[in-house]
């Protein structure tokens, strides 16, 4: 009899109680900073991270879970007799620990270990580490939940705005940085990542005021979402712009009253990347759906959820 373990890696943002409520084990990233190296909300605090970014003269980057760091993580689950580990990471077009993992994968015998590319990071993976939490608890097969993490990545959308292009330019994680050069000043960067695709960041538009940038993503999303035919959740997450988020959540709370909506954080390791006061918006099909309303899992027949298109 198969028992599947779940992990996904720190950027997901999952807060304690989620973490706890769907039993998942978390793979710190490291951030390194003058020579000096920090576990992703272990050894360095979300608010400590953006006060202390914006006074260093020297900036961080970031170091991907080693080998060795992703095999202490399995060897826990083959010690507690599990058959099967699920590990979703973040992106692998921002990041090289899903090859890391896949590598890993091809060596164990002792576990079956099912490396899955979120092609997203933040709330974006949270919410598929939360959906494989959920259907394992429900009971269901591996090859359900493999079906219906893959069916929710078709239905992941990104949309955020940072507050200037600096940190993704130094770190090398925007896809198409040379189309924005120059002509920066005073305007508000929109981007996306192409999680039906690659998984990189891209920058697709931009505004010369924060109100017609905040617009411009509402629009975006309203128009994404008018023909879906399953119900969408909404996360709003931020760089330590807790105001502005708050903002967020009453706007869409209000153009959209039927939405769920919820809330979480840039932490550090994205943070070194995209910079303070950063807001983003992530949907998808709500997690909910994929269970009937005794919350038993529905079948893999029962759910194929079109190709999420956005004007990406």
């Amino acid at each position: 009899m198969s028992k599947i373990g779940l992990i996904t890696d720190s950027s997901a943002y999952l807060s304690k109680k989620q973490i706890q409520q769907y039993d998942i084990d978390i793979l710190p990233i490291s951030i390194v900073w003058n020579n000096k190296t920090y576990q992703d909300l272990i050894d360095i605090g979300y608010h400590e991270f953006y006060e202390k970014l914006a006074t260093e003269s020297n900036l961080p980057t970031t170091s991907q879970p080693s080998i060795g760091e992703i095999q202490t993580h399995i060897d826990r689950f083959i010690k507690q007799g599990y058959t099967d580990v699920i590990i979703i990471t973040l992106s692998s077009g921002i990041s090289g620990t899903f090859n890391n993992i896949q590598a890993i994968a091809k060596d164990e015998d002792r576990i079956k270990i099912h490396p899955f590319d979120a092609k997203v990071t933040c709330a974006g993976q949270a919410d598929l580490a939360m959906l494989a939490g959920k259907l394992i608890q429900a009971g269901a097969n591996l090859d359900l939940i493999l079906h219906d993490l893959a069916d929710l990545r078709k239905t992941i959308g990104v949309r955020f705005m940072v507050d200037d292009l600096k940190h993704l330019k130094r770190t090398g994680r925007l896809s198409n940085a040379a189309s924005f050069v120059g002509g920066l000043l005073h305007i508000k960067p929109i981007l996306t990542m192409d999680v039906q695709n690659q998984g990189k960041i891209s920058a697709y538009g931009k505004e010369r005021q924060y109100k017609r940038a905040v617009k411009r993503i509402e629009t975006d999303f309203k128009e994404s979402i008018k023909d879906q035919p399953y119900p969408i959740q909404l996360t709003i997450f931020d760089a330590d712009s807790e105001k502005r988020a708050q903002e967020w959540h009453e706007l869409y709370q209000h153009d959209f009253p039927s939405l769920k909506i919820d809330h979480s954080i840039i932490g550090p390791v994205v943070g070194v990347h995209v910079g303070q006061d950063t807001l983003a918006i992530i949907w998808c099909r709500d997690l909910d759906s994929y269970f009937d309303k005794d919350g038993k899992p529905l079948a893999a027949d029962k759910i194929n959820s079109p190709l999420l298109t956005t004007n990406d």
